[in-house]
Order: structure tokens, then C-alpha cells, then sequence
């Protein structure tokens, strides 16, 4: 019994772990109109990045969500408020057919990461946009993420087929 338990636990994780790091390039298809937009907006370089992707995903004609844009109706930083912050990205992460996070590797933030595994468990594509290259990454981004592009790959990146791209940095 425990050898067949081992066994198949070993499958699971070569299921669960077989695209990490592939190199072949392939595609997913789907219909994607609507868009979650996770990245932090902490500074006015962030926010001048979150409101570029903004750009770019209304002139590909779709809709999306971007938490810069909404607020909790509660005391900002209060328990309440974090609560109801919390519920809103997972409702609006639920009902996305795609997650686009703004990527600044082994910097970046806590929520954006989480919004991201979040959205791999419950099996929505991710595309991780590296906004700059800090000289490393996180392995668990990359093997939660369907693709890896920059900031500037995404104006033409194609979400009809959603090619993936493979991140071509050092991860630890």
C-alpha cells in the first residue's frame, strides 16, 4: 500500500511540475475578455507601469480589472478594509479568464506573488510581465506562470492564442 501511495504521489508532482522550465514553444488557446491586472502601484513608477498596461489591454479591446482602480468601502487599513480588499481580488481573480502580472523579481510584491499562485490553483493562466531584470527570480512565479514576457512584449502579445515564452534569467 505504501508503494502504491508513493507512486502515485510521484505522479502527481511530475503532472504538477512537467511545463516548469520547458522550453518547447507552445500555446494555449482560449477566449480571453477578461483580465485581472495584479502589480503593485506603491510609487509613481509603478502606477505609470500599472496604468501602461492599463493602456495596452483596453486598446486589445479587453476588460479588465485593476485593483488601483477600486477601493474598499472601510477606514483604509483597518481590518475591515483588508478584509473587504481581500474578498474583492478573489471574487474579480475568480472571474477573470487570465491573471497579467507586473513582475520586478525578487522585489516584488508579496500581494501580487500571492495573487498569482492564487490564480494558478485555481487554474487561471498567468503571464508574468517583467517590467526589469533585478538579476534573479522566484521559481514558484515562474512554474505558476503560462508565460514569461516584458513590459514591452506585452503591447503585442497575443491572447487569442497565448503563446508561451520561456524566462530566460536566473532563478532562486
Amino acid at each position: 500500500m505504501k508503494r502504491l501511495l508513493t507512486a502515485l504521489l510521484t505522479a502527481a508532482v511530475i503532472t504538477l511540475t512537467a511545463g516548469c522550465g520547458e522550453t518547447a514553444a507552445e500555446t494555449r488557446r482560449t477566449e480571453v475578455s477578461r483580465v485581472y491586472l495584479a502589480g503593485s502601484f506603491f510609487n509613481k513608477t509603478e502606477a505609470a507601469n500599472i496604468e501602461y498596461a492599463e493602456n495596452i489591454l483596453s486598446e486589445k479591446g479587453l476588460e479588465y480589472f485593476s485593483l488601483m482602480r477600486h477601493d474598499a468601502d472601510a477606514p483604509h487599513g483597518t481590518t475591515e478594509w483588508a478584509q473587504k480588499i481581500f474578498e474583492m481580488d478573489c471574487e474579480e481573480i475568480d472571474k477573470a479568464d487570465v491573471v497579467v502580472a507586473l513582475y520586478y523579481g525578487n522585489v516584488s510584491d508579496n500581494g501580487t506573488a500571492w495573487e498569482c499562485g492564487y490564480a494558478s490553483s485555481h487554474g487561471i493562466p498567468v503571464v508574468l510581465v517583467h517590467i526589469h531584470d533585478t538579476g534573479g527570480s522566484n521559481l514558484m512565479m515562474h512554474c505558476s506562470s503560462t508565460t514569461d514576457i516584458t513590459l514591452e512584449q506585452l503591447a503585442d502579445y497575443d491572447f487569442k492564442t497565448m503563446p508561451v515564452y520561456e524566462y530566460q534569467g536566473k532563478m532562486y
